[in-house]
């Protein structure tokens, strides 16, 4: 059976705004144990360590070339996908679909019609602290993803008091529903058990609709045994229980389709998984290329050359976008809302048993 190898980097659980870790991300390669161990071998036979680690690797230029050929040695033979979001983003498109959508909900209006969830989460990422005030945004943020954690009384008021706090006179479509009208239907969605500000589902959601069309028919997941990915074994386990049938269309290129493909997963120890271990590098190289490229740090891979080694199939990013027409057309006729409230009912929260 094909086994898609994966990792991840950059999970911080509920708390999206981490300074040191803005991007996360995970990769899955369908590759053998014994040809990640050839392609190692072959693209660094000097190494010495007994586990293959991007982030040691990276530090001596040296392995610079070495690993920009591996890499892509993988990406022209071998099945793969790569994902990486910018996390404060991802926490902004929370805020829009639980603290405004359903004030539009109410209201008869298709907030997610051809994607303006991910227009108004771009807007607001981008203009937000000359809009609204960057302190006041970044208290905002830090009151959401306390009351989506929390769910308390008091964790909800204090939303609403940090929304009100800003100038939210200049942007009413999106902190009106907060700080204007305190709005129920909000303040109910985000106290909804389940509801939280964890990424890992929605990495998980990403790299699970390409493999399901990667894979030529049944397939299963290995994964090294860190505590990080406990949690996307979990949610990794529910997707395979589920057994419903039903499709949900995210984008033009994208959709996934209960019941899955994928029919089991597994944690395996990476020191004796070469295929992990290149998984390990796919994910790291991609979120170092990430901070370079946004000037949050320096040094490491050329990140021009790595990007330049993907085929646009294998990288899936999330990020904001004012190009507002070509969100438009990316998105238009998406299931975004069936999607979410059907992953809310089914996936979030203590797994039943």
């Amino acid at each position: 059976m094909e086994c898609f190898r994966i990792d991840e980097s950059g999970y911080t659980g509920f708390d999206l705004l981490n300074p040191d870790q803005r991007f996360q991300g995970a990769a899955a390669v369908a590759i053998s144990d014994e040809d990640a161990a050839r392609l190692i071998k072959e693209h660094l036979p000097r190494l010495q360590a007994p586990e293959l680690k991007y982030r040691s690797l990276s530090r001596r230029p040296g392995n610079h070339e070495r690993l920009i050929s591996l890499q892509r040695d993988v990406l022209t033979h071998f099945k793969s996908v790569t994902y990486v979001c910018d996390k404060r983003f991802l926490l902004v498109l929370m805020f829009v679909d639980y603290a405004v959508e359903p004030f539009y909900y109410e209201r008869g209006i298709g907030f997610y019609e051809n994607g303006q969830n991910y227009a108004m989460a771009s807007l607001l990422t981008m203009a937000a602290p000359t809009l609204l005030g960057q302190a006041a945004f970044d208290n905002l943020l830090v009151a959401f993803q306390h009351a989506a954690k929390e769910k308390t009384p008091e964790a909800l008021k204090a939303l609403v008091a940090a929304a009100r706090a800003t100038r939210w006179q200049e942007f009413p479509e999106g902190l009106g529903p907060l700080a204007q009208y305190a709005a129920p239907e909000c303040l109910s969605a985000i106290a909804t058990p389940g509801v939280n500000t964890d990424a890992a589902l929605v990495v998980l959601q990403s790299l699970i609709s390409r493999m399901e069309v990667m894979a030529d028919g049944a397939y299963r997941v290995e994964h090294d045994q860190s505590k990080n990915l406990l949690t996307y074994h979990d949610l990794l386990q529910r997707f395979i229980d589920h057994d419903q049938e039903i499709e949900f269309r995210q984008t033009e290129i994208a959709s996934l389709k209960f019941p899955l493909k994928l029919t089991e997963v597994s944690q395996v120890d990476s020191k004796t998984s070469p295929a992990v271990q290149l998984a390990d590098v796919m994910i790291g190289t991609a979120i170092e290329a990430a901070n370079n490229m946004t000037g949050l740090r320096s040094g490491g891979l050329d990140p021009e050359a790595v990007m330049s080694l993907y085929a646009d199939h294998q990288f899936i990013h999330l990020i904001p976008s004012l190009n507002f027409e070509e969100q438009r057309r990316f998105r238009q006729g998406t299931q975004a809302s069936e999607l979410i409230d059907y992953f809310s009912t089914n996936f979030a929260g203590p797994r039943k048993s």
